[in-house]
Formats: structure tokens, sequence, C-alpha cells
């Protein structure tokens, strides 16, 4: 039997397995019974014989979910990094999230000083109706203990089937004792788009952070229309943390801003009979978005994003700030398995209009350091060759040009236009920041009783004004770190970072009283990446009006 048959056979062996995963439909792997076919091959024979041994004589019973399911990934992750199997509530999860929704409490939590805190509770959703506040502390889930969990671990816990009710005991500031509340889980909206607002007078801000789903490119236009009705005359396209997602969805985000007959992207793959195939989409929008876009994107913009990121600067319609993008150029099918089990698997990869592969590398190279290495390119986008010229596409090492001349090269993620690093948060600052104004809006630090929260005010738009950080609460906040050592904060630190703390400080009162949206725009204002893109607004506009003196008549 040829080794690509014998792989496959083995392949579908374990996938089959993989498929059992989930409490009442599993039956060990080892005691299955292999069709005639399998049976008779070797590598399958040798794979069912690893099993019973390890069945059989491990130091103590092996997890076979856990076995089975690690199988699966392994032989998955000798393609890629992103090919990957997902067990029936994995798989839900991630069609759950595709769909703009989940079902869950509707609460944001974060990992602070060890401890997992509610952050925010989402108006009108079951967290916020029983009463759970900024600056809980999780101590339980359903009596589990959330003693060292991460906040992957806490949102498993907290998610759940509709309909479902879950137990969650915090600690809250004032409250002698833990308080428990009982939640039934309900539908959770998860928009694409996190936040939008006026920025500055004639300058628009849509943050869409929230991944690529069914309903992104509708939420994308609502947001616009809003803000041209509030004087917007440019676009910030905040693309920044952004996973990827639906292509379908990449596209159709990249049409806005580009007229009919613009490629988008090109998809190559292979047909069902193995031979090499691709597809080029191309804007359908006879009446797109004409005001000037720069797009901000980082280390972790990646697949859909970069799509949209790469159709934007390779056709001259706007400029990208910010830090190189994570470099994802491949492209996976959703396949359902038996028992509510799912597999994603690549099945091409796509180029920018310019021709560029924006893959990073892959071969070689371990899971951790492909997720979390990253390499410091240069810019890329220098006047160099004449309008319109186009060199061999797809080659990583060779510089394509855009319509007005600029050079762009592949390979490794999306470079900007400008240039911006983002600073770097010091998380002791902002841990501590935390459990101090967990103890502020609580109203718990005498003579700054201003502070204080009762609840949480939604829909508020922020003026500038709200609860500046006094003298006094800086004087405070270093008492208050001096009496707690455990938190490794120096009173040197405080006076290097005041700037940092007097900021993060206000951003925790305004999270609490306004939630977290009005806090990101508040933290915004000082975002070196985002005045970055506000600054590079002008030759964005002076960028996509050459570029369309180059451009071919419509047809």
């Amino acid at each position: 039997m040829p080794s690509r048959s014998r792989f496959l056979i083995v392949a579908l062996l374990l996938v089959a397995a993989g498929a059992l995963i989930g409490g009442r439909y599993w039956r060990p792997l080892a005691e299955s019974r292999p069709s005639a076919e399998v049976a008779d091959d070797r590598v399958a024979r040798s794979f069912l014989g690893a099993l019973r041994l390890i069945d059989e004589h491990y130091v103590v019973a092996p997890d076979q979910e856990r076995l089975t399911k690690g199988a699966v990934l392994g032989m998955l992750h000798t393609l890629d990094p992103h090919s990957s199997f997902f067990d029936r509530r994995e798989f839900n999860e991630m069609q759950d999230e595709q769909s703009s929704k989940f079902y869950g409490v509707g609460v944001t939590i974060n990992q602070r000083n060890g401890r997992i805190y509610v952050l925010g509770a989402g108006e009108g959703l079951p967290a916020e109706r029983a009463g759970l506040r900024y600056g809980d502390a999780i101590v339980e889930v359903d009596g589990k203990a959330a003693k060292d969990w991460t906040q992957s671990d806490a949102l498993k816990h907290v998610r759940g089937e509709r309909g479902s009710p879950v137990e969650i005991t915090v600690e809250r500031l004032g409250e002698a004792r833990p308080v428990k509340t009982r939640i039934v889980r309900d539908e959770v909206p998860f928009p694409s788009v996190r936040n939008f607002f006026m920025l500055r007078p004639g300058v628009g801000y849509v943050g869409l952070t929230g991944g690529f789903n069914q309903t992104t490119s509708e939420e994308l236009r609502a947001a616009i229309a809003q803000l041209k009705r509030e004087g917007l005359t440019s676009l910030v396209l905040d693309l920044r943390r952004n996973p990827g997602g639906l292509l379908k969805q990449a596209i159709q985000v990249a049409e806005e801003f580009l007229p009919r007959q613009v490629e988008v992207v090109t998809v190559k793959g292979r047909n069902r009979e193995g031979k090499a195939a691709k597809q080029t989409y191309q804007s359908e929008n006879a009446e797109p978005e004409t005001m000037p876009v720069v797009v901000l994107i980082n280390r972790e913009t990646a697949s859909a994003s970069e799509i949209v990121a790469g159709a934007i600067q390779d056709k001259d319609r706007g400029l990208i700030v910010g830090e190189e993008s994570f470099g994802k150029g491949l492209v996976q099918t959703v396949f359902r398995l038996p028992r509510g089990t799912g597999l994603t698997l690549t099945t091409a990869k796509y180029y920018t209009p310019s021709g560029r592969s924006i893959q990073r590398a892959y071969n070689g190279v371990g899971l951790y350091d492909y997720y979390y290495a990253r390499r410091h390119a240069a810019p890329g986008a220098t006047p160099a060759a004449p309008p319109g010229s186009r060199p061999a596409a797809g080659r990583e090492d060779v510089p394509v040009y855009t319509p007005t001349g600029r050079e762009l090269r592949g390979g490794g993620g999306i470079t900007p236009d400008v240039i911006a690093k983002a600073r770097e948060d010091d998380l002791r600052l902002r841990d501590a920041s935390f459990e101090f104004a967990r103890r502020l809006v609580a109203g718990l630090v005498p003579g700054l009783e201003q502070f204080k929260v009762a609840k949480t005010e939604y829909g508020y738009r922020l003026r500038g004004h709200e609860y500046p950080v006094t003298e006094p609460a800086l004087a405070a906040f270093r008492a208050f770190v001096r009496e707690h050592p455990e938190l490794r904060v120096t009173d040197a630190q405080v006076s290097a970072g005041l700037d940092y703390v007097r900021r993060r400080l206000r951003a925790e009162v305004i999270t609490a009283a306004y939630g977290i949206e009005v806090a990101d725009q508040f933290l915004l204002e000082s975002d070196e990446q985002a005045l970055a893109a506000i600054e590079a607004i002008p030759k964005a506009k002076s960028l996509s009006d050459t570029a369309r003196l180059f451009a071919p008549p419509a047809r």
C-alpha cells in the first residue's frame, strides 16, 4: 500500500477515535475493532499495538480522552500550526463565537496578582442582573476553587449550555463573607466591533478587535454610519489583537474601502482531483467609502485581519501604522465530525493583491517559537519602481510595488508603513494600581470617598474631566504599596512610573464607573500608536488621492 494511503488510513483511525471523545461516547481505542483494510495495514497495527501497551502497562491508568486527543493534535501539527482538532465543547464554542454570540453570564474577567477578578459585566446580561461588579475576586465556580486558575480556566467554568445555572462565589471588598450568586446562563453577544467613537473632531475610531464573525461587515457599516452622523471625515480602523476569522467577512470588510473590480485577495489550494487551483476575489462595491483611512496593526493582528490590511496597503488605499503583524497566510476549512467534534484543516494559502505571501515560516519551528518569537523587520514601504510594476508573485525575496511605486515584501507578516511601538505596560504597577483602585471604588480609602462607585453607568459619553487622580490619591497609593510588600512595587518604581500610575488609576476608576469600553476610550487618548495614526491621516489622504491617478478606468 502506498505510504500516503497508509498515512490517510491511520489519520482516519485517529480522527474517528477522536470523534468518540466526550463522556459516554468514549470507548478505549485499544479495544476498538478496526476495519479489515486497517487491520491489514502495518502502520495501523503498530499504532493500535502501542495503544494497547500504554493501556495495559503505563504506570497509572491513562486518561484516554487526553491520549487520543493528543494523538490527533500531534498528527495535525506535523502539517502546520493551524490545523487542529476540537472536542465537542471546544467545537461548540468556536461555532458560537463565529456566529457573534456564545452562552455564558456576560462577564469580563482577567487575572491580576495570581487571582481571577471581574473587570465588568455587560449591561442587561445575567452577570449584571445578578450584581457582579468591578473588583469582585472569583473564589469558586460551582464549588470548584478558583485558586491558581488562568483566565482560560475561569472562562471554561463560567460558560456552558443556555439555560443552565452556575453558582459563582466572589470575595467583595466591604463584605465580611464571600458573596454567592446563582446565575442562569444565556446568550451573550460576541461582536467584532468592540468600540467606536470620535477620537478627534472629524476623526472616527472603530475598534474591530473581536475577530471576523458572521456579522463583522454589518457591524462595521453600522459603526461608520453612526460616526458620519457625528462628523466623521477620516477613519482610524483598529485591527490590533484581532486574531482573524471568516475569510468571507474579511473580503467584505476590505470591500468597504475598495472600489469595484479591485483585487482583494487570491486563495491558492488544490481541487478535489489534487490539482493546483486558485480563486481571486475582487471588490463588488460600487460605492465604497472614500474618506482617508489609517489601519492600526500589531503582533497579534493575524489571518483575516492581515487580508484587510494587506489589501488596503497593496492598493495604496490607506496607511498601515503600528507593529509588524503576526504573519498567518493559511486558510482553514472547518469539517464537522461525528458526536459534535470538529476539525480545522489548512486547505489553501492566501496572497495579497500584489502577490505577497505573508505566512511566517513554520517548518522546523516549534509551536512556542512560532507563536511567540518575533523577527524585527525594517519598514517596507519605500518609494522605488515605476507605478504598476509587478515582478513574480508570491516570491518572498522579491519586492513588489504598489500603484504609486512603494516597495513591499512578503513573508512574516504585514510591515507597517509607519512603525509605531506600543508602550509596554509595567505589569507590577498595573496590578498594584488595580488592587488600590478596588479599594477606591469601594469607598474604603479614607479621605478619598469621591472615588466611590455605587453602580456602573452604561452608555456614558466621556467628557474628559471624570475622576482626575489627585495628589492625595497618589500619596495614598504610595502608602498602599508600602503596606503591601507582596505586590513587589517600590517607592522608586512608583516615582519612575508616576505618569503611568496616574493614567492607570484613572482608567480603573472609569472602568468601574462607566464600563470597559469607556475606559478604553480614555486610554486611547494617550495611546502612542493611536496618536501616530492620527498624525498619519494627511499622508493617508495624499496617498489614496495619488493612487487614484494610476487606477485603471472602471469597466
